[in-house]
């Protein structure tokens, strides 16, 4: 057996135990609960089509702004992270020192998501969303120009990951604050469609862009795809009614 088998069949293992407990401890199911809570109204039944979960996001500038939050942010995430070992072993990191560094990052995607869920509902989904877009931009900044510098490195990919939790949570819930109760399963699985086929995309691309230009580029081009995030946001803020509640936007 390969010696780097070992982590893929650990993981197999963990997913395999995660399905069981989901498939056998969630009951009731969350989805299914909500419905039965939720107050009659003219909403109609669940829309479970990928086609009703692109109309309702064309229908809410809000939710588009919630789409492209979720899309961009893992696809920046990917692209920066899946080149970050690369990187590492060409300024002469161990196997020990990359799994170190990408133990740290994911720690910051999922450690601290409670506190990013507390600040969303607390100061509004724009207002994290703004955070995502300072974290990831931070993190580009750190990564692209740590060099040989694992320290600096090991950094920028913990903030990374905390970019990616900020953004992930603000953008998830804004998306189904957005959309009619009868059409968030259906939106949900678009967000899921869309931000893991651009963030495949932006992966193979970031093989490329390294090779041809080098791991610090690549990490400028990760944050320059957060601008239109960021000036969509700003122009939502802008146009937000004084009296909006904290759960839309902040104050």
């Amino acid at each position: 057996m390969p010696e780097a088998a070992g982590p893929f069949l650990c993981s197999a293992a963990v997913f395999l135990l995660a399905g069981l407990v989901v498939a056998l401890a969630l009951r009731p199911d969350p989805l299914l609960t909500a419905r039965a809570l939720a107050p009659e109204g003219p909403e109609g039944p669940p829309k479970g089509s990928l086609r009703a979960g692109i109309e309702a996001v064309r229908a809410s500038p809000m939710a588009r702004l919630a789409l492209v939050t979720v899309t961009v942010s893992h696809t920046a995430m990917v692209s920066i992270m899946v080149m970050t070992p690369v990187d590492l072993s060409r300024h002469g990191a161990g196997l020990q020192l990359i799994g170190l560094v990408i133990s740290g990052h994911i720690a910051g995607m999922y450690a601290f998501s409670p506190v990013m869920g507390w600040l969303a509902d607390r100061f509004g989904r724009l207002t994290v969303i703004g955070l995502a877009v300072g974290l990831l931009s931070c993190a580009a900044l750190l990564a692209g120009t740590a060099g040989p510098r694992h320290g600096q490195t090991a950094a920028g990919l913990f903030v990374l990951g905390l970019g990616w939790s900020a953004g992930m949570i603000a953008g998830s819930a804004l998306l189904t604050d957005a959309v009619p109760r009868s059409a968030q399963a259906a939106v949900q699985g678009l967000s899921d469609l869309t931000m893991n086929a651009a963030a495949g995309v932006g992966g193979a691309t970031a093989g490329m862009i390294v090779a041809q230009w080098g791991y610090g580029p690549l990490n400028a081009m990760g944050a320059g795809l957060l601008l239109p995030v960021a000036v969509l946001a700003l122009r939502r803020s802008l146009r937000q009614r004084p009296d909006a509640g904290p759960g839309a936007v902040g104050g």
